[in-house]
């Protein structure tokens, strides 16, 4: 009797079997190479996979040849590239969000109320609330069951330029134009306490300690125009650490997973800070102009907290599994960060373990405003002056497509909870909701009379928020 090794060997000799190398997004090879049938398409490698990583219940994967998504049978993928059956075909196999996030395709309401332009808007964790910030000085909540205001907040003394929740919702804070600082109260409107004040300009960012690392959240970093960062604590309501040390206004800032600070500045660097003393860890180099734009590789799970997308929410008692959730989103591989930049580039970096770039990202032909990882961290988007959106591997940094439609700068990106959309709000009035796997335009969503500055997609998956010089607040639904 001839043993499977041999058959194998007689398959690959007549052609009708190809040597595949299952690998994870990070690498690591799945098990050794493989002879597979001709026939073996998508759903056998997800049954493969499955059991290989003997996993119980089986998940969804999605698999990459290249940067191309797999989408016939190997024998069908062979003939259209003409590839060499020599070769050993290497599949990266990328898990898939278990639930579907339909994309948006129409307004369900257009709210009045600021009286300027709306400069900032952000759904809470659980998607449930809607906030905004506008040059009108207010901040602004709103119900998303009846589409209507919900509380007017009066306390800044000039334009609202930012605002963040707490990753446990109980909070809202807002950073103004001429640089103080407001705590919000979701449930009633009310404003906790005075303004907090320190900074000597404009508020640039604000980014909250993530849940995992304290519950319930309390402190939070703003960054300003005076060239500072400032880690607040919301029960003393004062300032406890100030990082000082970059030598121009400080424009991003992100709090990480693994509790380091990540502050991104007009002196062309981005500075690493520890949080119990406020000390400088490293200084990452290499941008030739401004750095724009932060983004975090664990970021959605950062933002979303104490709550996963089917609106549950996790007790204290579970704190803990929050941490084991950064860990599986992130799995072994360190937490990346990318930064865009006036020089037209981005750099993927891996903080904790190198002060060099993992890549460098080219393409844009103008400054880049706007970084954001995808929410499974397989994917980085881009939006530029240069009226594009492009995408990347969110692993390697390799380029992968270019998203073309919009006619004038690309302000603002979000994504979809399932990681499969990507939508993008313009100067040129409409938003795009663009399809991953196809890399194509989904969705074109015309209806703002003017520049969109602010685009959130709900982490809910079910509405898209957006705002701009037009005054008014879009909701789109499916």
């Amino acid at each position: 009797m001839e043993s499977p090794n041999q058959n194998q060997q007689q398959e690959s000799s007549s052609g009708s079997s190809v040597m595949c190398q299952l690998v994870s997004p990070e690498g690591d090879h799945l098990g050794a190479a493989l002879y597979l049938p001709h026939n073996v398409g998508p759903p056998q490698l997800q049954e493969i996979v499955n059991h290989l990583l003997h996993n119980e219940d089986k998940l969804p994967y999605a698999f990459y040849i290249g940067d191309e998504e797999l989408s016939v049978q190997l024998g069908a993928y062979m003939q259209q590239k003409n590839a060499n059956v020599e070769v050993t075909l290497r599949i990266v196999y990328q898990p898939q969000a278990i639930f579907r996030i339909r994309p948006v395709n129409r307004c369900s309401a257009t709210i009045a109320g600021h009286t300027e332009a709306v400069l900032a808007v952000s759904f809470s964790p659980d998607g449930r609330c809607l906030a905004s910030g506008s040059g009108d000085t207010t901040v602004r909540f709103w119900d998303l069951s009846t589409q209507t205001p919900l509380f007017t907040c009066k306390g800044h003394k000039n334009w609202v330029l930012c605002i963040a929740w707490s990753p446990d919702g109980n909070h809202l804070v807002s950073g103004s134009k001429s640089g103080e600082l407001i705590l919000w109260d979701p449930k009633t409107g009310k404003q906790l306490g005075t303004p907090l004040t320190g900074h000597r300009k404009w508020i640039t960012a604000v980014s909250w300690e993530p849940v995992h690392l304290q519950s319930p959240c309390r402190r939070f970093v703003s960054t300003s125009k005076d060239g500072d960062a400032r880690i607040w604590d919301m029960t003393t309501r004062k300032c406890v650490i100030a990082l000082t040390g970059h030598t121009n206004s400080v424009t991003c800032v992100k709090w990480g997973g693994d509790g380091l600070i990540y502050t991104g500045s007009e002196d062309c660097s981005i500075k690493v800070w520890e949080t119990s003393q406020g000390k400088l860890v490293k200084t990452l180099q290499g941008h030739g102009h401004w750095v724009n734009s932060l983004a975090l590789s664990t970021e959605y799970v950062l933002r979303t907290g104490a709550y996963d997308h089917t609106g549950k929410t996790y007790s204290t008692a579970e704190e803990m599994e929050l941490l084991r959730d950064t860990r599986r989103w992130r799995g072994n591989a360190p937490e990346r960060l990318v930064s865009g930049s006036d020089d037209f580039t981005m750099f993927l970096w891996e903080p904790t373990i190198s002060k060099q770039p993992k890549a460098r990202m080219t393409g844009h032909q103008k400054l880049v405003n706007h970084v954001y990882f995808s929410p499974d961290g397989q994917w980085l988007a881009s939006a530029s002056f240069d009226k594009s959106v492009k995408l990347w591997n969110g692993i390697t940094g390799k380029f992968v497509a270019a998203f073309r439609g919009h006619v004038a700068d690309v302000y603002q990106i979000s994504w979809s909870a399932d990681s499969r959309l990507l939508l993008s709000g313009s100067k040129d009035s409409t938003l795009k909701v663009w399809d991953i796997r196809t890399r194509k335009l989904k969705q074109d969503l015309p209806g703002h009379a003017d520049e969109v500055y602010a685009v959130d997609w709900s982490p809910d998956g079910e509405k898209v928020a957006s705002g701009g010089k037009d005054r008014v607040l879009k909701l789109w639904m499916n």
